[in-house]
């Protein structure tokens, strides 16, 4: 192949994964705490062809030279940690996080970290007067020693913005002595999101360095939680539908060079001596 087709080829292949990606933001903009996506691409290999001496005019100001790339690749995925909006819902098993913070969860076996905060209580199969608070995909929410969290069943729960639980069943308040566990990615690159709006580790990452116990940072950075309530997705739908476009039309661009590049060898080829 010659080097337009290859050039083009290479950032179509580009393109289509930032359209994936910009399709994954504009999927999840009512996912409660969702996390946009974005993408870093660099050139890939380039190389200069020299010109013949002859090439050379009195007054030229560019070298003797060519450069030639041969287009564009992805070379990561980053992930926008902002702030997104909160919205009241009066639900008491509703908790938004405030600041750089995430819930611990046991999905499928696997310890693993979530923004999405619309949790609720889910009976013990086994005790009646047992419930568990979940997610919304049914996975158990942890406290500060790793334990699933467990409540009364049929009670109303009060958490404050450290985490601390207390139930209310009847006339009766009691505090249960457990309180949901809030990290603070200290090392966010080392994050990798799986389904389910989840976040686990990377291969080889240590927990104790990703991440930090929200107790443990200063007063200043630690998030806080705000029961009845739910933090809504950052994707901003606006400048996604915007870049789409953009992107589309290089993805279009792309495909017209690689055409026109095909038609051009095809005419090469029946060329008659």
């Amino acid at each position: 192949m010659n080097n337009s087709m290859i050039s083009s080829a290479v950032s179509m292949a580009g393109i289509q994964q930032r359209l994936d990606l910009l399709a994954d933001n504009i999927a999840n903009v009512n996912t409660v705490g969702y996390k946009s996506k974005g993408a870093t691409f660099e050139d890939t290999l380039t190389s200069i062809v020299k010109q013949e001496a002859g090439m050379g005019r009195t007054g030229r100001a560019t070298p003797l030279g060519i450069n030639v790339g041969y287009g564009s690749r992805m070379t990561s995925v980053s992930r926008d940690y902002s702030q997104g909006p909160i919205k009241d819902t009066g639900n008491d098993t509703d908790l938004a996080i405030q600041g750089n913070g995430l819930f611990a969860v046991q999905a499928n076996g696997q310890k693993a970290w979530t923004r999405e905060g619309d949790f609720h209580i889910q009976p013990d199969p086994k005790d009646n007067k047992l419930a568990y608070l979940v997610t919304n995909q049914g996975y158990y929410v942890l406290d500060k020693n790793n334990a699933p969290i467990t409540v009364p069943a049929g009670s109303k729960l009060q958490i404050d913005a450290h985490g601390n639980i207390k139930a209310t069943l009847g006339k009766t308040t009691t505090n249960l002595g457990q309180s949901i566990q809030l990290v603070s990615p200290q090392r966010p690159e080392a994050l990798e999101q799986r389904a389910d709006n989840l976040f686990v580790l990377t291969a080889g990452a240590n927990e104790n360095d990703v991440l930090a116990s929200n107790d443990t940072l200063p007063q200043s950075q630690q998030a806080s939680l705000r029961q009845g309530a739910l933090e809504q997705s950052n994707v901003d739908l606006t400048t996604e539908m915007s870049e789409m476009l953009q992107v589309q039309r290089a993805y279009q661009l792309s495909a017209r060079a690689l055409t026109s590049s095909d038609t051009m060898t095809n005419l090469a080829n029946n060329l008659r001596g």
